[in-house]
Order: C-alpha cells, then sequence, then structure tokens
C-alpha cells in the first residue's frame, strides 16, 4: 500500500466536496472553488466528513495514481481553505518589480522592463521593490507562475543577481581570481 495513498483526508468544516461521474471533482470553500478531474480508475469515497482513496488493482500503474491522487485532492482542499503563495526574491544592482495596474513590471537588466499578466486565479503582491508575493488557490498555477517569473532573470552563482524563492539558497563560486595564489 502507498503509505500517503491510504492517508484519509479529513474535510474541514465550510468545505464542500463533491465527486462526480468520472471523479469529476469540485472543492468550494472560503477563497473559491477548484475543480479537477481526476483519474477515472481511482475510488474516491466520501463518508462522514472523511475522504479516502483506494486502488482497485495492485498493478504498476495504480500504485503510481493512488498516492498521486490522494495528493491532488489534499492540495485542493488546502488551496480554497488557506491557500497557496510563492515569496520571490530579485537581488542585483537596479533590479526591481513594481505593480503596474495588475500587471508585474520587472527591471532586470535587460535594455526594456519586462511585463508579465496574472494569470486567473493569481494575485501578485509587491511589498517592497525586491520582493514579489504571488498569491493562489490552485497549488499548480500558482507555482508555475511563480516559475515563469524566476526564468526571465535564472540567480548566477558569481555575485548572485538574479530572481530566486525566498527560501532558495544560491551555492556561489569563486570566479577566476580564486584559483591564483
Amino acid at each position: 500500500m502507498s503509505r500517503i495513498g491510504r492517508m484519509p483526508i479529513t474535510v474541514p468544516a465550510g468545505v464542500d466536496v463533491t465527486i462526480g461521474a468520472d471523479n469529476d471533482i469540485t472543492v468550494k470553500g472560503p477563497k473559491g472553488t477548484l475543480n479537477k478531474k481526476l483519474h477515472s480508475d481511482m475510488l474516491i469515497a466520501k463518508e462522514d466528513g472523511v475522504i479516502t482513496v483506494s486502488r482497485p488493482s495492485e498493478i504498476k500503474a495504480h500504485k503510481a495514481l493512488h498516492g498521486l491522487t490522494r495528493t491532488l485532492l489534499n492540495n485542493m482542499i488546502v488551496g480554497v481553505t488557506e491557500g497557496y503563495e510563492k515569496t520571490l526574491e530579485i537581488n542585483g544592482v537596479g533590479y526591481r518589480a513594481q505593480l503596474q495596474g495588475k500587471n508585474l513590471l520587472l527591471n532586470l537588466g535587460y535594455s526594456h522592463p519586462v511585463e508579465m499578466a496574472p494569470v486567473d486565479g493569481i494575485t501578485i503582491e509587491v511589498p517592497n521593490p525586491n520582493t514579489i508575493i504571488v498569491k493562489g488557490i490552485d497549488k499548480q498555477v500558482v507555482g508555475e507562475f511563480a516559475a515563469k517569473v524566476r526564468e526571465k532573470r535564472l540567480p548566477e552563482p558569481y555575485k548572485g543577481k538574479g530572481i530566486k524563492y525566498s527560501y532558495e539558497h544560491i551555492r556561489r563560486k569563486e570566479g577566476k581570481a580564486g584559483g591564483k595564489k
């Protein structure tokens, strides 16, 4: 049995989970509504505010889907109750971010500013010019947008310039002069 897949999911108060035909799941909560079609082979059951995921057989494909299905379902429930956020930090002289309406405007040392429009279900906050906070209820959409922002100027190992996640540690290199004695 999958250790993650067999763990039950408790549905918090104020969250409504609807399991449709072919595992079409709708989760409604205080922050919004998420809808996702999960694999139709998985057996999803809801009893007394607890959701359990089980697999129909022991074949390799079902074993792989077991934990994935449970995690996707749990992420939906956490998203509509608490939401997700990713914090990005900008390092570099003259590098900064600002909001222009709803769009994110980045000055990253290029000859032009980089403008990014937020995806549906995403809110962007810029508390200071060197910090970007991406918030939303769908974990996948938040992570994907944060990765696209980071991709505009990846952190480099010599001076540490670029956009990085707040928890990320950039391994520094010495450079040319470091090898000479």
